[in-house]
């Protein structure tokens, strides 16, 4: 008689053989680990990482929609907050926190990198990108909608701005290892507001 496959378990074993691929990644890049490396950072069989993922390829497949999936899922919480300015704010902290965590951000690297390899995960980190920017419109539109902010241009562009905001705050860190991104917060708040135009007092 098959096994029974309890899904809780597999969902578990799942993310964390993804959470071990992105430590490995992050710390000796994607083409310079192997599967085996993998498996000795969460202990298990190379049986047991290839019945879940059949290729390092499937693993980044898989690293780039879950982020994409838990970016939207953060942006439609953001949509749900009273005061959209202030979330917007806050999402840019967010992005700051992340570019600090070096870890983070080499995998971001990797991925970059990977992207511009690999046509197959070039099309998953542009559809990223462009749910980035179409969630960041949406967000934009409702805060003008509300009073809350006053944007000179219209909420698609403002939400490349913001997106280019992003990917310079990652092109820093990337070109100095020196660079802090939050101790910069003040900057880059007064780069955000510059595209807002929040209505009131900013904080």
């Amino acid at each position: 008689m098959a096994r029974t496959i309890n899904p809780d378990e597999y969902d578990a074993r799942y993310r964390a053989l993804l959470e071990a691929a992105k430590a490995c990644f992050a710390r000796k890049g994607f083409h310079r680990t192997s599967t085996a490396e993998i498996c000795a950072e969460l202990g298990v069989s190379s049986g047991s990482l290839f019945h879940y993922f059949p290729s390092k390829k499937a693993i980044v497949t898989a690293i780039v929609e879950q982020e994409g999936l838990e970016t939207a899922q953060h942006l439609d919480g953001l949509l749900a907050q009273e005061d959209l300015g202030a979330a917007l704010r806050d999402f840019i902290d967010l992005i700051l926190t992340l570019a600090g965590d070096a870890a983070f951000s080499r995998l971001a690297l990797e991925i970059a990198a990977e992207a511009a390899r690999d046509p197959d995960i070039g099309v998953l980190v542009a559809h990223n990108d462009a749910e980035l920017r179409r969630q960041l419109a949406l967000l934009v539109g409702e805060a003008k909608a509300r009073g809350q902010i006053a944007p000179a241009s219209a909420p698609a562009a403002v939400a490349q701005g913001i997106a280019a905001l992003i990917d310079g705050i990652f092109s820093r860190v990337a070109m100095d290892p020196q660079f802090r991104p939050s101790k910069h917060r003040p900057v880059f708040q007064q780069m955000l507001a510059g595209l807002l135009q929040p209505q009131g007092a900013q904080r």
